[in-house]
């Protein structure tokens, strides 16, 4: 009964961490958009890739 008495002071404090953890990502604009990030893997790419520059090729 004892491990009462500190088990919920210590799960108030979690529960404060998290409650400010998730109100910091709110006000950091965090939820702001929740759709275009996972769109844009779906996106292609319209330019090609450039050439590799001659300093990349490795001569014999």
């Amino acid at each position: 009964m004892n491990i009462l008495l500190a088990l919920i002071p210590i799960s108030l404090l979690l529960l404060g961490a998290a409650i400010w953890a998730f109100l910091a990502a709110v006000r950091g604009g965090q939820f702001d958009d929740l759709d275009t990030p996972a769109l844009d893997m779906l996106r292609e790419d319209d330019k090609p890739a450039p050439p590799p520059s001659p300093q990349d090729r490795e001569s014999p």
